[in-house]
């Protein structure tokens, strides 16, 4: 299940600016436990993917898991040994943009070590550092 839009209304954007802090998501909203970002960075379709993937192995089908991050942002690049010029390249990959602060990841319905070792293999999978929440620390 691999994650991307539907429809957009532009095939190609910008890169855009990864600095700053994130504007929502900096609170736990749904479950007991989140994963939050300390760090800027675009994170892939299948990077969310592979960290959705090593949360439910470790839980083994218990608790409900949400993703706090969708990949919007389409990212093109051009084919190897290609000359300059000659227009922007063909979207490659799906992005969401995650900001330092936001919620990446919530669970609910496990006890609180269970939580703890499912997001450390799944920051495990992410190019940034993220640390571990409750939702009375925020």
């Amino acid at each position: 299940m691999v994650l991307m839009p539907k429809r957009v209304k532009y095939r190609k954007t910008q890169r855009g600016r990864r600095k700053g802090v994130s504007k929502g998501a900096t609170k736990i909203a749904f479950g007991e436990f989140g994963l939050q970002a300390l760090e800027n960075n675009w994170i892939t379709n299948r990077q969310i993917e592979a960290g959705r993937v090593a949360i439910m192995r470790r839980l083994r089908r218990g608790g409900k898991l949400w993703i706090r991050m969708f990949p919007d942002k389409p990212v093109t690049k051009k084919p190897l040994e290609t000359r300059m010029g000659k227009g922007k390249g063909t979207v490659e990959s799906w992005v969401a943009v995650v900001k330092r602060g936001r919620v990446v990841f919530e669970l609910e319905g496990v006890p609180e070590d269970l939580a703890r070792q499912a997001f450390k293999l799944a920051s495990d999978k992410l190019p940034i550092k993220c640390k571990f929440v409750k939702r009375e620390m925020i």
